[in-house]
């Protein structure tokens, strides 16, 4: 493990590259000739025009812009590869496409891990991202040194392949309706005259509106099934009607919070009114027939 090959050197890549030279010689390659060209600006860095010049690598590590570019890196390097080589992929991609990638290299008996970005670029420059990590222990631990490289605040093994790129998909997917409904309460606020100061300053608090659901009612909660005493899911749906009404009167348009209103109507419609409100977990556990709670798992 002298030469650890890195491939795509876009917005990401080129960090990623950074951060593994920083421990090991590399051999990048990148469609860009700018990119490469970046790249090679870079101490331990050596750049390729040719992909399959990466096969001669026992590590890969792939950080390319979607799931199809990703595809087809990995099916070219497919029958070039040396049994035992390790795939890494940072990319992010859906938690089937990481399993569809070890299908293509099996053949060949190359194996794959999926390490998923959690930080941004600029944390990865600096050396302070964290990777979200699936697969075999026994195949990651081959890749440890590396991840070490690329993850300086840290990785974590999240369970087998593709469950790094599900933990990532997850968090996207509450950070970007999260943003929505962010924007919704500012919207509000600033329609009734509240400093958007003031309002940030009580999200962010361990009892305002972000942290409390997560902290309490997640981790608390719905981790232990415990939904009796706590606020009652009719006074979380009479607020959440109030936060309509005052949005309607000022014009303010809703989406998100439109949205988890019929949630309430539904679990309501349950039966679960005077229940703690974190029981609308227990739709999602009826719809999917899998138990939210986590807490005998050992979970936390």
């Amino acid at each position: 493990m002298t030469t650890i090959a890195v491939c795509g050197l876009g917005q990401m890549g080129l960090p990623v590259a950074g951060r593994v030279a920083a421990a090991f010689d590399v051999l990048a390659f990148d469609i860009t000739a700018e990119r490469r060209a970046l790249a090679a600006e870079r101490d331990r860095i050596t750049t390729t025009e040719a992909l399959v010049d990466l096969a001669a690598c026992d590590i890969i590590v792939l950080s390319l812009p979607n799931p199809a570019v990703s595809r087809q890196v990995v099916r070219e390097l497919a029958g070039r590869v040396a049994p035992g080589t390790v795939v890494v992929e940072t990319s992010t991609v859906l938690p089937a496409d990481v399993r569809e990638w070890a299908t293509i290299l099996e053949p060949a008996g190359a194996l794959v891990i999926d390490a998923a970005v959690l930080s941004g670029v600029g944390q990865m420059e600096s050396g302070q991202a964290t990777l979200l990590v699936g697969g075999a222990s026994a195949h990651i631990d081959r890749v440890a040194a590396v991840l070490d490289a690329m993850g300086g605040a840290g990785w974590k093994r999240y369970g087998e392949l593709g469950a790094g790129m599900a933990a990532k998909v997850v968090n996207n997917g509450v950070a970007h309706a999260v943003m929505v409904v962010l924007a919704e309460a500012f919207a509000m606020a600033r329609a009734e005259g509240v400093a958007l100061a003031d309002i940030a300053d009580m999200l962010e608090r361990s009892d305002g509106g972000l942290m409390r659901p997560l902290t309490h009612r997640m981790m608390e909660r719905v981790a232990n099934g415990s939904f009796e005493g706590g606020m009652p899911l009719d006074a979380a749906r009479k607020d959440s009607t109030l936060a309509l009404a005052m949005a309607q009167r000022s014009g303010v348009p809703l989406f998100a919070t439109q949205a988890a209103q019929s949630v309430y109507d539904l679990a309501a419609a349950r039966g679960l009114g005077r229940r703690d409100y974190a029981a609308i977990a227990t739709l999602w556990e009826e719809w999917t027939g899998q138990s939210l709670a986590y807490e005998a798992e050992g979970g936390r």
